[in-house]
């Protein structure tokens, strides 16, 4: 049985991610900072008869981000599949006339560092047996130039150029690297359902044909920009 391994889960997309893998046929493994979200998580997924376990770590901590995920790894034996979505609060965002050095480096803490961090951790095994995926999910901003998020625009488009990388190194050995980039608030019930999110990321998973997706579909940049 195959193991997912979602960083930064929460009860909106990162369930809606476990619920989708698990049935179908995934262990799942949640890692975010609150204890309680996590165990409200694992007793929704354990009523759907999917196996899972939490592991607690902020992780602007990469020492407790390490711990979690080789704990993760001890408990399942592997992950071959890694989903990298910590939350990005909009009240970190700055305009790019305010982008400061402090603000740039608030986010490269909170997402840009953690996600080297875990793909260190987990692609090795990877490599090794020619097999796996990690899964990349930003902002548009990390596309698409919006003033309104200055210093999540410069984070998030490092950690796509990261990925993009790390995709045209790997396809040839197996490994599958997406990324899956957000232009909706993420709701229950508007245009940024996480269950439909997670279906879409789970379309590209299967196909493993193309590196990236704007999600929704056809989304006009300019309109966020108005």
């Amino acid at each position: 049985m195959k193991t997912i391994a979602i960083v930064g889960a929460g009860p909106g997309l990162g369930l809606s991610l476990a619920k989708k893998f698990g049935e179908n046929g995934f262990r799942v493994a949640v890692i975010a900072r609150n204890p309680e979200k996590l165990a409200s998580i694992e007793r929704e997924l354990r009523t759907l008869n999917i196996e899972t376990q939490s592991f607690v770590a902020d992780v602007t901590d990469l020492a407790a981000l390490k711990q979690a995920i080789q704990a993760a790894k001890k408990e399942f034996g592997s992950i071959d599949v890694l989903e990298f979505s910590p939350y990005a609060k909009e009240d970190n965002f700055t305009n790019v006339l305010e982008t400061t050095p402090q603000s740039v480096l608030g986010l490269m803490k909170s997402y840009l560092l953690p996600a080297v961090l875990s793909v260190n951790e987990v692609l090795p095994d990877m490599i090794n047996n020619g097999s796996g995926a990690i899964l990349f999910t930003t902002g548009v901003s990390a596309m698409f130039p919006l003033p309104f998020a200055g210093n999540a625009g410069i984070v998030g488009a490092g950690l796509r150029n990261y990925a993009a990388n790390l995709h045209n190194e790997l396809k040839e050995k197996g490994v599958f690297i997406g990324h899956l980039s957000i232009g909706a608030v993420i709701q229950s019930g508007t245009a940024g359902d996480p269950d439909v999110i997670a279906d879409a990321w789970y379309h590209m998973y299967e196909k493993k044909d193309h590196f990236e997706e704007i999600f929704p579909l056809g989304l006009d940049p300019a309109i966020l920009i108005s």
